[in-house]
């Protein structure tokens, strides 16, 4: 199967023929018969997944969306691989309302909350004279290491790493890396707290 897509990926005309029987041109989203017949040939599921009827799982069989098990994604989510890879790992919970657009890695274990915008994207805006929806995409991977919760209505900008066991909370905007065990909080985001393994507890940095 892969051999087959990247000879597609190769040839323009059989690339260009090949997008428009999986998606609408000016409609980016997989067509019926690539969700129901296609894509599960592709993306693997692990036992036990939810997802609930009123998501929006907007995947496409170019890149990878692999669920292990236990993954639950809410009503009113948009999950879309377009641009990139997904990973949820086991337990992995997306909230009610939450986007997640690739390539963005979600380790066992994450929890977002209601509302979380995740994408490892930017549209590239390099030349002015160009609308920035026709230019090349800045692709840079989002990756939420075990066991850390993003609050609701929180924004993951494009690159960021955020370590293992942290919290971010509510409204939090991240720009930047956060390290394992922190508790991280604003616009932009910043570690108010370290878990400190010696003390046992949560001391303020």
């Amino acid at each position: 199967m892969n051999n087959l897509i990247e000879r597609i990926k190769q040839n323009d005309n059989i690339k260009r023929f090949a997008l428009l029987l999986i998606s609408p041109r000016r409609n980016p989203k997989p067509r019926l018969w690539v969700r129901l017949f296609f894509n599960p040939l592709v993306h693997k599921k692990g036992k036990k997944v939810t997802i609930r009827r009123r998501s929006r799982i907007d995947v496409f069989p170019w890149h990878r969306f692999d669920l292990c098990d236990y993954v639950t994604i809410e009503d009113f989510t948009t999950i879309n691989n377009g641009a990139g890879d997904l990973y949820f790992g086991e337990n992995v919970r997306i909230g009610i309302g939450s986007v997640v657009i690739g390539p963005v890695i979600l380790r066992s274990g994450t929890g977002l909350g209601q509302h979380v915008f995740i994408s490892g994207f930017n549209h590239g805006y390099k030349d002015a004279s160009r609308n920035s929806s026709g230019q090349e995409l800045d692709k840079r991977p989002v990756v939420v290491d075990e066991d850390s919760h993003i609050g609701a209505n929180s924004v993951i900008v494009p690159g960021v790493h955020i370590g293992k066991r942290c919290q971010i909370g509510a409204g939090s905007v991240v720009t930047k890396d956060i390290p394992d065990y922190s508790i991280a909080v604003g616009n932009p985001a910043r570690v108010i707290k370290r878990y400190d393994f010696e003390k046992k507890e949560w001391v303020r940095t």
